[in-house]
């Protein structure tokens, strides 16, 4: 990694037209993107539905499935990004990733407590079924991990340069929300209806598809690069103090992006559940498609902003956007002002993951894009999904709201969760005004 005296200027916004991508790239970025989404969204969200109508619903069961589920992806990106780096192929990587990414996705509809032959009492097959559906979680978090946030963010990275990245990555962006939309939209009544298996079969399948297009849309770049490390030492890289120390502005982003992802996933693992149970609006789906919609093309004109403007500058005020949305949403009941309000928070989220995505890839060493992406998923994923969903859990348990579903009383999300999410966003202003320290001082050096 480049030592400060070396470290590479801060990137000037230009007003000039950033670099064209191809068509195959193009087309690459966002059908692989967006599959990788559609199966991450059934993982993140509708997992935790199909969890809770099911098998049980103890809030703390679902935070540990999602934090058990991050550690695992990061490990999965961590061993994997190193690997394709030794290799210097990210081709293969995705391809058969994907491949079985799909293939454990769709194992997801089988386990259900009457699916637990002889486990008796009732009890039994419940925790035999809780154990099931957190075993095969890791193992899909594994292997799309390793083919998505490894192999194809390390080239995405290897195939954009500093002066395309905002917009690609705010392409990137809207891809869990168009994943979302999709889902909504097309497959949320198979849901409904309790049509579990054919609901990860669907989606299962799909990814599975996309692995083998991966070995006509993908070609490797030409300028991947290598170190002489060994292959523990290479994974573990970017964990040395060492390294923290030489590249403060990429470590400074990271921490920013940690603060922002444990934010929205206060809220995110419950959402559905808030929309459903707690204000009983049956047309949850038109909301989310609304907000998925009107936050996506803020999203793609923030993208083009933040190539104009500046990455590390757009951080701040698309937090404070998202914000806004936050607060706005706990005190919003009815429909209109909740696709507001929704559209503020998920827009502002949208645009600070693609200036901070953005600012972590012109940061990123040349030999060291797949270690990289390790440290991207401890920040973007394993912080937040470990600490978020536990944070949002004690919202939930102190406020203890409950309602009765046939006789039995459950716990239900309450608006607390956004205001708890809010206090913790604002805490991105101290990464970033540190970042903005370090890059003044880098450009008097360079002066």
């Amino acid at each position: 990694m480049p030592t400060p005296s070396r470290a590479t200027p801060r990137t000037p916004p230009s007003s000039q037209k950033p670099p064209a991508l191809g068509g195959r790239t193009w087309t690459a970025l966002v059908v692989v993107g967006l599959v990788g989404q559609l199966a991450w969204t059934v993982e993140n969200m509708y997992l935790n539905v199909f969890v809770y109508d099911t098998i049980t619903d103890d809030s703390n069961v679902l935070a540990t499935l999602v934090a058990l589920s991050a550690i695992t992806a990061t490990i999965a990106t961590m061993v994997i990004g190193a690997a394709s780096d030794r290799a210097r192929r990210r081709r293969p990587f995705i391809a058969f990733g994907y491949m079985l990414w799909g293939l454990s996705t769709a194992a997801f509809g089988f386990v259900q407590p009457d699916a637990a032959p002889g486990a008796q009492p009732a009890a039994n097959a419940v925790v035999m079924a809780i154990v099931a559906i957190v075993l095969l979680d890791c193992m899909m978090s594994f292997f799309g991990s390793g083919a998505n946030d490894a192999a194809f963010n390390a080239w995405v990275t290897e195939s954009t340069v500093p002066a395309n990245r905002g917009r690609v990555d705010g392409v990137l962006a809207i891809m869990p929300l168009m994943a979302m939309l999709l889902i909504f939209g097309a497959l949320d009544p198979l849901t409904q209806a309790g049509e579990w298996k054919l609901f990860f079969g669907i989606i299962g399948l799909l990814t599975a598809v996309v692995g083998v297009l991966v070995l006509v849309l993908v070609r490797d770049s030409d300028s991947i690069q290598t170190t002489g490390d060994g292959y523990l030492a290479s994974t573990l890289h970017g964990l040395r103090p060492s390294t923290i120390r030489a590249n403060p502005r990429l470590y400074l982003t990271l921490v920013a992006w940690a603060i922002i992802g444990t934010s929205t996933q206060i809220f995110i693992p419950y959402l559905i559940i808030y929309l459903q149970r707690y204000l009983r609006i049956d047309g949850y789906a038109l909301i989310l498609g609304s907000v998925l919609t009107l936050a996506a093309v803020i999203s793609v004109l923030g993208g083009r902003v933040i190539d104009r403007v500046g990455k590390r500058r757009a951080i701040v005020p698309a937090t404070a956007l998202m914000v806004i949305g936050l607060i706005g949403m706990f005190f919003v009941r009815e429909m209109v002002p909740i696709i507001v309000f929704g559209t503020l928070m998920m827009g502002g989220f949208m645009v600070t993951v693609a200036a901070t995505s953005a600012t972590v890839r012109d940061h990123t060493p040349a030999d060291r894009v797949g270690m990289v992406q390790g440290l991207r998923m401890i920040s973007a994923v394993l912080i937040p999904m470990v600490a978020g969903p536990f944070i949002g859990a004690a919202v939930i348990t102190g406020a203890n709201e409950t309602y009765i579903d046939l006789g039995v009383v459950k716990q239900v999300p309450t608006p607390w969760i956004f205001i708890a999410a809010a206090v913790v966003a604002a805490f991105v202003v101290i990464p970033v005004a540190l970042l903005k320290r370090r890059e003044s001082e880098i450009e008097k050096v360079h002066a």
